[in-house]
């Protein structure tokens, strides 16, 4: 009878695991494509922010950048845009952290690169929360201190 419980108790780890796998994988397939970083708030809190993403450019640069995701090699580029933002293609690559997090809400690594997909940053990289993710939109957001205190920064991208 022991044997039986904990064969079903494994069988039922292993669905569970591999079900949030497949729900990973469907949201890498939903990342493909192209996207623009439409706008940039900053839940619960009002007035004007400097805010640097990335350490590349102001947020302003960043409202209406472009996006292209590569989902079956992890790789993309980004290209600000704006007046007083330099327009070059940044180069990244991605991955979901699908360990310790609720169904269909994943923390992802953005790394950037060189335009061979090096890293420029040693193992430093971009964590950021993938808050939600449809067919035609996207929204993550980025937990930073300001003051000691934690400052939410939210992207909201729509797909092209």
């Amino acid at each position: 009878m022991k044997k039986i419980v904990m064969l079903l108790m494994l069988g039922v780890f292993i669905v569970s695991c591999g079900g949030s796998s497949e729900v990973a994988k469907e949201a890498r397939k939903t990342f493909d494509g192209n996207w623009t970083l439409t706008s940039i708030t900053y839940p619960n809190n009002t007035g004007e922010f400097n805010v640097t993403l990335f350490n590349e450019a102001s947020a302003s640069c960043f409202e209406n950048s472009t996006w292209d995701f590569v989902s079956n090699n992890n790789r993309g580029t980004y290209s600000v845009s704006g007046i007083g933002c330099d327009g070059d293609t940044s180069y990244f690559i991605w991955s979901i952290d699908e360990e310790n997090t609720p169904a269909g809400v994943y923390d992802f690594l953005l790394k950037p690169t060189n335009d061979d997909y090096k890293s420029t940053t040693g193992n430093q990289g971009f964590r950021l929360n993938l808050k939600s993710l449809t067919d035609t939109n996207m929204v993550w957001e980025q937990t930073v201190s300001l003051d000691g205190s934690p400052f939410t920064i939210r992207m909201n991208f729509s797909k092209i």
